[in-house]
């Protein structure tokens, strides 16, 4: 880890300490924000972005040719990241909304920062992407698992703009720029903790799970290696990249369907025939591909 991105691990490190803390304020603090405790959306952010900016440590400390760029890029996102939540964090503190939040001037210019760090963080991530993207790395399953991983993020992460720039059945609170959800209005019932709607669409999730395609399938991609060490099959490098594009295909579709599925109007925890026929599919899809991995004769050159 002496390599990885010294800027974007500090700030990893302080969005992990960070979190124990806004958990202490989750139960101390009584004050509730749209049926939640206040301090919530900044612990989820702290979580979040600890992930996010370790992992971003650990990629860009893999082989590509624009070091110093993309360093700069790296140290970006560690800037960008810490505006976003040290904004959260007083807007929590003062008890008010932080996205979206125009009610008064203070709130209004809380919330241009917060969109000027979002677009910066957007644009620092897309020019890191490519960087890493377009390199092989040290075989071809770790190349393909980066490559996917990095573009089903990218546009995870570019999907949280629909929250701001509107779309068909948003419903705009008075004073507000944006909106979480689609169909019904912001601050209805939703799950515990994360507080998407259950009555309606919420661009959240989408968002959420895009974002996180950046943990998830390098760490498949691990998997596979420990599990080789007991099934012989696994050895095969070819066998590993189909399953593989497989988990890419299944996670790539599935932030393709609930994203449908907001923009629709419709709760991540109501899917109806539509949603449960494409789910279906996918799966079917992800199976097939996965089955025949053993048969791979030939993998993939990137």
């Amino acid at each position: 880890m002496s390599r990885w991105h010294r800027p974007l691990m500090l700030f990893a490190a302080l969005m992990a300490a960070a979190s124990p803390v806004l958990l202490v304020l989750v139960f101390v603090d009584p004050r509730m924000l749209d049926g939640l405790p206040i301090w919530i959306k900044p612990l989820k952010f702290t979580i979040s972005l600890a992930l996010y900016s370790f992992t971003w440590a650990w990629l860009l400390s893999l082989r590509h040719r624009a070091g110093r760029v993309s360093w700069w890029m790296g140290t970006t996102l560690a800037a960008a990241g810490l505006g976003e939540v040290v904004l959260i964090a007083l807007q929590a503190a003062r008890g008010r909304h932080s996205h979206f939040n125009e009610a008064t001037p203070l709130d209004g210019a809380i919330w241009i920062a917060m969109g000027a760090t979002i677009g910066v963080l957007m644009l620092a991530n897309l020019v890191a992407a490519i960087f890493v993207i377009v390199e092989r790395q040290a075989d071809r399953v770790s190349t393909w698992t980066v490559r996917i991983g990095l573009v089903v993020s990218t546009l995870g992460v570019a999907s949280g703009a629909l929250m701001a720039t509107g779309v068909p059945g948003q419903t705009w609170a008075e004073d507000f720029a944006g909106a979480h959800s689609v169909g019904v209005a912001d601050g209805g019932p939703g799950l515990p903790l994360v507080g998407w709607s259950t009555v309606g669409g919420d661009l959240r999730v989408p968002h959420f799970v895009g974002m996180h395609a950046l943990q998830l399938l390098p760490l498949f991609a691990l998997l596979l290696v420990a599990l080789s060490a007991r099934w012989a099959v696994l050895r095969q490098e070819g066998v590993r990249l189909r399953l593989v594009f497989a988990a890419g295909l299944f996670y790539a579709g599935l932030f393709a369907a609930v994203l449908w599925q907001a923009l629709r109007g419709q709760s991540i925890v109501h899917p109806d025939a539509a949603t449960l026929a494409v789910l279906g599919v996918l799966v079917v899809a992800t199976l097939g591909v996965a089955v025949t991995a053993p048969r791979a004769r030939r993998a993939v050159t990137p």
